[in-house]
């Protein structure tokens, strides 16, 4: 398929129309937006979601046996089933609602890691990893006396052939790593990597937030003991998430927070637990953000999760070709295997000047360090910018990217 072709069975119009936002304007200009690897934009159907569940069915879940709350609880419960479609998972209990990739990621390293690792044991992350995949590990490390180990990453930003094999070994008792880069768009061979860590007994973690929106996800298939992942990356609100767990090590785990919903029984003298997955879903939950996500997740897998990632692939490799022919644009991140994100340097301007002179134009990027400052040490940069692609946008939207970038790439030439 050439570089420049988009699938034809893919209609991106017709699946941008039901995008309320992308019909307004900025600055007087259309709005572009290329900000996908941070926030997707809400389809109307989700939208909807949120109104009908707040106009009709508001009730706490779980508690009540009046109709709004077995309602709610129905509705609330759906959106657990359809995170379990996502991910390929049969047994919906084990998977646990969070506020995002961040608290699940947390939870497993406050629950899981603090109960199983010790002094000596190492932990194993990636050179590409989100800070919400690097801070936890090391407030855990601090506290057990464990070990973090680092696969290095190439100029290309993908894994040192050969180097996971070298690192991960007898001591290894965890590996965490992200499936898709947000900072560089590198798609990490994660079953390969599992396989490397199940053969010395370790436990894999891995960071679903960027791959969930461009990819078919099967955990089983992966080799994901743990799965997290962020509903606003996936059409869906924010301050909603999912994390996915094998049933067994989920039962094992001690609860990482106390309150009503996740207890059997309490007393002043002992408390017991509930099975899971309320064992780990204390106090009241973002009902309105589960039903949100459940229907994004739906409305996501109705239109194709395989027919999306054909388009946004053809979308970043359109992009590519016209990024890398403007001068003093450099790529940041040109591993063979990519999902939704193109990020780039230009000679003489600050990516945040970018950001701006681009937002002018009606074009929303993300600057910065993209919460994944080592990353950027590697590549000898401070931030980057970086345009990244949802089901929504079009090689319009590329042609107005570049159109822009030319008249940056003008200014700061001079």
């Amino acid at each position: 398929m050439s570089t420049a072709e988009v699938p034809m069975a893919f209609n991106a119009e017709a699946v941008r129309a039901q995008f309320p936002i992308l019909s307004r304007e900025v600055h007087g200009k259309p709005l572009v937006y290329l900000d996908n690897a941070a926030s997707t934009q809400k389809p109307q159907v989700v939208i909807d979601a949120l109104d009908d569940y707040y106009s009709r069915l508001n009730a706490n879940v779980h508690r009540g046996v009046h109709r709004l709350s077995q309602e709610a609880t129905d509705a609330y419960e759906a959106g657990r089933k359809s995170v379990a479609r996502l991910l390929g998972v049969d047994d919906d209990r084990q998977v646990l609602f969070t506020r995002g990739t961040t608290e699940a990621l947390n939870l497993v390293a406050f629950s899981w890691g603090l109960a199983n690792l010790g002094k000596g044991d190492e932990i194993v992350l990636s050179g590409m990893e989100h800070h919400s995949n690097i801070v936890p590990w090391q407030l855990v490390a601090q506290r057990t006396g464990a070990v973090i180990r680092v696969i290095p990453i190439g100029d290309d930003g993908a894994l040192v052939p050969g180097a996971a094999a070298e690192i991960i070994g007898p001591r290894t008792k965890l590996l965490a790593v992200t499936h898709v880069s947000n900072a560089l768009g590198t798609i990490n061979p994660v079953r390969e990597l599992a396989d490397l860590a199940h053969a010395q007994g370790a436990v894999v973690v891995v960071d679903g937030a960027q791959a969930a929106p461009h990819a078919s996800i099967d955990v089983a298939a992966l080799g994901a003991d743990f799965y997290a992942l962020s509903g606003h990356k996936v059409y869906a609100p924010t301050g909603i998430g999912a994390l996915y767990g094998r049933a067994e090590l989920l039962e094992a785990m001690p609860p990482w927070q106390g309150g009503g919903e996740m207890i059997r029984s309490v007393s002043f003298e002992k408390s017991t637990y509930a099975p899971i997955p309320a064992k780990f879903e204390a106090g009241t939950p973002h009902i309105a953000g589960a039903v949100g996500l459940g229907t994004a997740i739906d409305w996501l897998l109705d239109l194709g999760v395989d027919a999306v990632a054909a388009h946004e692939d053809a979308l970043l490799r359109y992009a590519t070709e016209q990024l890398t022919a403007l001068p003093g644009l450099r790529m940041i991140g040109t591993a063979p295997h990519k999902a939704g994100v193109a990020s780039f340097v230009v000679d003489g301007a600050h990516p945040h000047d970018i950001g701006t002179f681009l937002d002018m134009a009606g074009v929303a990027i993300r600057t910065g360090h993209h919460c994944a400052q080592p990353v950027m040490t590697r590549f000898g940069i401070p931030a980057t910018a970086r345009a990244s692609f949802a089901a929504y946008n079009t090689r319009a939207d590329v042609d107005a990217l570049i159109k822009a970038l030319a008249r940056v790439i003008e200014v700061f030439s001079r």
